[in-house]
């Protein structure tokens, strides 16, 4: 009886809508005609960009966007903390836009962009009209696509990267052609070079090929050869920068992420999954409210799932259980952050395995909901946001631009010539390279990034400085030890005070330690202070 009714309602509001719906009507008819998709994507990313400019007027880019550019400074291969995708990306955005926080914020939501169109070149391999829309429409209510994607970092330059692979993946095995094979080779390479973690998309597509129905027709053409000799040519640079620096990034990944015993590793897994679950909450009662009682056909669906649904279906088995596999055998930690990417999976699976099509009525309702949670967030939740961190509960981004700035000035007025180089508090250096107009370069070495070693007594020479919070008590006791390595150093506290659309906000206190360049005939170089322990020589900056 209750399905009748809802039946009987989407029938009457597909012959008589109310007036408010027929924009949405005409919205939903031009899906086909191949306007409304694009419309649907740039307006999600730009209603988000919106929502990111107006939050953060009283807070800095995140350490870890920050992070990216500076890795991206110079082209490499590699380095000792992440794989060079991100350096790259970030490197060539700003080739060509400033170095400014809407010009990362908009490169954030990009990236999400072209992540939720490549997630539609998958869905209308299934389905046509409505059911693209919806597809989409569930994935935006992730955070993976506007508050997780505003990070820019190693883990969100594969929100793009995965679908397009996945992609490329599905359309090999389905037509083994020779090009689509290379390409899912290449794509498959440039999410290794985002984030070693794409092993498990990589070994998730293996394990897909491998229990699929049609196998043996997969492996006895040239498509999957091709896509491994196509993979490991892209990838073959950064193999031989990581056996010619000794795998420093495998060291650093099992320096901070392994070591867990057994019991702990369990939970570590059970967290992973129950984190994964929490992220799809929403999207999921959103699709169970709109199916209602057509949910009970969802095992026959199952079982009637087409060959390249079966694929994605396996692709996505893979990348949710082999993480939790490798945590438990290796004693790592796993969160769930990190499989974000792959979460477009479920939502293609769901929404293209289902034998029925959602009425206009639901599909209008949840355009109305998804497009309402933005505005609200936009108009009332961004606001509150920047008030919040400016005049109540500020955090360590508050502070990034007016330190960068002010540090510059002093060295500006000791010096006369540009800050060389930066280091002390991470996102304090970070954004000192970022937002200083002299761009420093940070100056810790990345394999050391999480150990406080001495700057080295040439490093000092050429000039030098050092922020941290005053309430940092680890860092403020290494600048301690810097400062008695080098008698010219000039070491000073001062306020930073943030303005958010004129009121003040609660001000910070900021520790600066200054080395000031050797300039020959005007000063001469002290010796290392006798007894000084160098408690970290080969750490060196």
């Amino acid at each position: 009886m209750q399905l009748d009714y809802f039946a009987k309602m989407a029938a009457r509001s597909a012959v008589a809508p109310a007036r408010w719906r027929r924009p949405f009507l005409t919205f939903l008819d031009g899906i086909e005609k191949g306007w409304t998709i694009p419309v649907l994507i740039v307006g999600f990313a730009g209603i988000w960009l919106l929502f990111l400019v107006i939050a953060y007027q009283s807070g800095d880019l995140h350490a870890d966007a920050l992070e990216t550019w500076t890795l991206g400074r110079e082209f490499a291969w590699g380095n000792p903390k992440h794989p060079p995708l991100m350096g790259w990306v970030a490197r060539l955005w700003t080739l060509i836009f400033p170095l400014t926080d809407w010009s990362f914020q908009l490169l954030s939501m990009t990236n999400a962009a072209v992540a939720l169109w490549a997630v539609d070149l998958i869905a209308r391999r299934f389905v046509r009209g409505d059911s693209r829309a919806v597809v989409l429409l569930l994935l935006m209510l992730l955070p993976a696509y506007q508050f997780h994607a505003q990070r820019f970092n190693a883990n969100t330059v594969l929100l793009a990267v995965w679908p397009l692979a996945t992609y490329c993946f599905l359309r090999s095995f389905e037509t083994r052609a020779i090009g689509w094979a290379a390409a899912a080779g290449v794509l498959s390479a440039l999410a290794m070079l985002g984030k070693y973690y794409s092993i498990f998309l990589i070994a998730s597509f293996a394990l897909a090929a491998i229990v699929h129905p049609q196998r043996a027709v997969y492996f006895r053409s040239w498509a999957p050869w091709v896509s491994t000799l196509a993979g490991l040519i892209a990838l073959g640079p950064h193999i031989h920068w990581l056996v010619m620096t000794g795998a420093a990034p495998f060291a650093y990944a099992i320096q901070v992420h392994g070591g867990i015993d057994f019991g702990q590793s369990l939970i570590e897994a059970s967290m992973f999954l129950l984190g994964l679950a929490a992220t799809l909450a929403l999207p999921a009662i959103v699709w169970v409210l709109s199916a209602e009682l057509r949910l009970k056909y969802f095992s026959a669906d199952f079982r009637a799932m087409g060959p390249g649904l079966l694929l994605l279906f396996w692709v996505f088995i893979g990348t949710v259980l082999l993480p939790v596999m490798t945590t438990v055998t290796l004693g790592t930690d796993m969160p769930s952050l990190w499989a974000l990417q792959g979460l477009f999976l479920p939502a293609v699976l769901i929404v293209c395995g289902a034998r029925f099509t959602l009425e206009r009525l639901y599909v209008v309702n949840m355009v109305v909901f998804v497009a309402g949670i933005a505005i609200i967030a936009t108009i009332v939740a961004a606001p509150i946001h920047a008030i919040y961190r400016n005049s109540i509960n500020p955090n360590e981004r508050t502070y990034y631009r007016l330190a960068a700035q002010e540090l510059t000035d002093r060295w500006h007025q000791m010096t006369g010539r540009p800050m060389p180089r930066i280091s002390g508090d991470d996102g304090l250096a970070f954004a000192t390279a970022f937002y200083s107009p002299d761009h420093p370069v940070y100056s810790r070495p990345f394999q050391f990034q999480y150990t406080w070693g001495m700057p080295r007594a040439t490093t000092l020479q050429k000039g030098w400085a050092s922020m941290c919070f005053a309430t940092d008590s680890d860092c403020l006791m290494w600048m301690g030890k810097v400062a008695m390595l080098e008698p010219r150093h000039v070491r000073f506290d001062f306020e930073v005070q943030p303005r958010l659309w004129g009121q003040a906000g609660i001000p910070a206190t900021i520790s600066a330690l200054m080395v000031l360049p050797y300039v020959a005939g005007a000063n001469a170089p002290g010796p290392l202070s006798a007894g000084v322990e160098d408690f970290s020589s080969s750490h060196r900056q």
